[in-house]
């Protein structure tokens, strides 16, 4: 997909080729509440399916067609697909079948041929079926058991709840497949991992490519890089071995002014497409789309930098959970209407809950410009198989991930969930801190939050979660530095210890990443959840004003995040209601979380600015 792509819809936006075979849509699918699916080869028995799914949406959701909420661990689904639509050909000889989330543990058959099994239910597996398919024009068949244990504490599950009915935070359960699943032919020879990492300050974006195997020649690579109509590369490489790392020069980064005009930013969000061209003599073999985003991100002095400037972060909570879908995508286009509805409430940035999104969400947010928390889904308990099954998919989530411009820090805890005894436990301690250095080894470009919220005891930035009601409260606690060193050392927001060790030099900004969680709603019959209440719409944006406005006079404080952007199921503190529709008028909330903050005062005035240098875009309208 090229960063100009209007539709955003290919499942896998930062290696893209054509075509591709979409296997969403209807499915034949059965409830396995015995789990006598296995011992019974349902692989193989077309009649254990009596009843049909449309995939990619979760069984119990109403969009799947399905709809039924309660426990049912083991689901299986199957279907059938044309060996003429998948784009096979002397060429393209090999037929590899992806899937980009399936919760929690699943296990793919075609024709009946076990081809593979993949544990982790955020995180994206693939397999090459060739030599599963059947001779000529006979119908294919896939089929996948999904088992996902309703009371298992020790998977990452995130916000999904363990008991019967959904209550305060938790919602309901997402089983099975819940993100696309696809198709594509392929050479022998391919590209099957794209990686970028970029250093604006030396003009060079390093390139990592995976392939398939180990060439049994030497394979040539073209890497044409544009922003726009500029060709900002065009190398060829020699690649002989597996993996191959690059720093590709960009050649008009060598002033500040065109510098400026190619970092990616919320205000510019500016992206540079790379065509990817591997070739074999003079035959081409394999040729992909990609993107990157050349910026830069850190901590100094207490606050966040963004390309090296001081920015304010002004986040907003997404649980990415919506009422007809649940954790599934509703399409590509619904991914994009909720990055644009949040850049319009005057946030540049949104903080993922305990779920790793789809990876079109990202694109979106890279290509309109929103900072994003990559945060991962927590599990509840502590024990060795809870530290195998976090720390195996995190790293996935870290290689999948890590190219995004978009995503600016890493939260692999939150609250202190999976670790419940880390105050007192060196066992638990140990381990949030190995997630925090494991992050920094695969990622060491972004600064990491090891456990958000409170309990700190390694962190790159400290968020701290205060649902204060009052503007008053949180200027006691916050309104100078040295009301929040007191806060840091005596005040336990949350009826938890912020921090379990002293901050480092005062290096670490201190970010209020929950903070709010106002709740409204005019229906009476609504189940109600909420940190407080407000009873109409007036009282809202009078409340909402009072709290951000506190924070923002703050000299201590680098950033907030508000809780939340929509209601989820029984909790009705959203800005929007749960259909997205706002409950107040978005252009009062976009006045005052753009409003000047005391900590980094110009951050306002010189996002405007870089817009209107950067894309040309003037507040009268005019373009110059």
């Amino acid at each position: 997909m090229t960063a100009a792509d209007e539709q955003g819809l290919h499942p896998r936006p930062q290696l893209c080729r054509q075509p591709w075979l979409d296997l969403c849509g209807e499915w034949a699918f059965a409830h396995d509440d015995g789990d006598v699916g296995l011992h019974e080869r349902w692989q193989d028995r077309p009649e254990c399916f009596p009843r049909t799914i449309l995939v990619p949406y979760p069984p119990e959701s109403s969009a799947s067609g399905i709809g039924e909420t309660g426990p049912h661990p083991v689901v299986w689904y199957r279907r059938t697909f044309d060996r003429q639509a998948t784009g096979l050909n002397a060429q393209r000889d090999r037929l590899w079948l992806y899937l980009n989330a399936v919760d929690y543990e699943a296990m793919v058959w075609v024709n009946g041929h076990l081809v593979t099994s993949h544990r982790g239910g955020h995180t994206p597996f693939s397999v090459d079926v060739t030599e599963a398919l059947l001779p000529g024009d006979s119908e294919q068949t896939i089929v996948v058991r999904a088992s996902d244990p309703t009371t298992d504490l020790t998977q990452p599950r995130g916000k999904q709840f363990w008991e019967d009915e959904p209550r305060r935070i938790w919602y309901q359960r997402t089983t099975g497949i819940w993100q696309p699943v696809w198709m594509e032919a392929l050479a022998q020879d391919h590209i099957s991992d794209v990686r970028w990492s970029p250093d604006p300050d030396t003009g060079l974006l390093g390139l990592q490519i995976s392939l398939s195997r180990t060439p049994q020649r030497p394979l040539r690579l073209r890497v044409r890089l544009t922003l726009r109509d500029d060709v900002l590369a065009d190398e060829t490489y020699m690649v002989q071995a597996r993996e191959m790392r690059r720093a590709v020069g960009i050649e008009p980064a060598v002033g500040n002014i065109d510098r400026a005009r190619l970092l990616w930013a919320p205000a510019h969000p500016n992206l540079i497409d790379a065509a990817l061209t591997l070739e074999d003599d003079e035959r081409v073999v394999d040729r992909v789309q990609s993107y990157a985003g050349l910026r830069s991100v850190g901590v100094s002095g207490g606050v966040f930098e963004l390309n090296g400037m001081p920015t304010y972060l002004r986040l907003v909570l997404d649980q990415g959970y919506r009422p007809q879908t649940h954790l599934a995508a509703a399409d590509g286009a619904g991914l994009r209407r909720e990055v644009e509805l949040v850049k319009s409430l005057g946030f540049n940035g949104v903080r993922i809950h305990q779920k790793v999104e789809d990876p079109r969400f990202l694109y979106w947010c890279d290509r309109l410009g929103l900072m994003v928390w990559g945060e991962m889904a927590n599990a509840y308990a502590f024990s060795n198989l809870a530290i195998e099954r976090m720390v195996d998919e995190w790293m996935e989530v870290l290689r999948r991930d890590v190219s995004h411009p978009c995503i600016v820090t890493w939260v692999p805890f939150n609250e202190s969930w999976g670790v419940p005894n880390l105050p007192r436990d060196p066992a638990q301690r140990a381990y949030v801190r190995s997630l925090y250095h494991l992050t920094k080894a695969l990622d060491p470009s972004r600064p990491v939050i090891a456990n958000d919220g409170w309990e700190h005891i390694v962190s790159d930035l400290w968020g701290i979660h205060d649902y204060a009601l009052r503007g008053d409260v949180i200027r006691e606690r916050y309104g100078s530095f040295e009301a929040l060193e007191r806060t840091l050392r005596l005040t336990q927001p949350s009826h938890h210890a912020i921090a379990l060790q002293r901050r480092q030099h005062h290096e670490e900004p201190v970010v209020l990443s929950e903070c709010g969680g106002l709740s409204y709603d005019p229906r009476p019959e609504r189940r109600r959840f909420g940190y407080g209440t407000v009873n109409d719409p007036a009282e809202l944006v009078a409340r909402y004003e009072d709290l951000i406005g506190a924070i923002l006079e703050s000299p201590s404080i680098a950033g907030f995040c508000y809780t939340q952007l929509t209601d989820t199921e029984q909790e009705t503190n959203g800005l929007l209601f749960d259909d997205h529709s706002p409950k107040v008028d978005p252009a009062a909330l976009r006045a005052i979380n753009e409003r000047p903050s005391r900590a980094i005062p110009g951050d306002a005035v010189m996002a405007s600015i870089a817009s209107t240098e950067v894309t040309g875009f003037s507040p009268s309208g005019g373009t110059d």
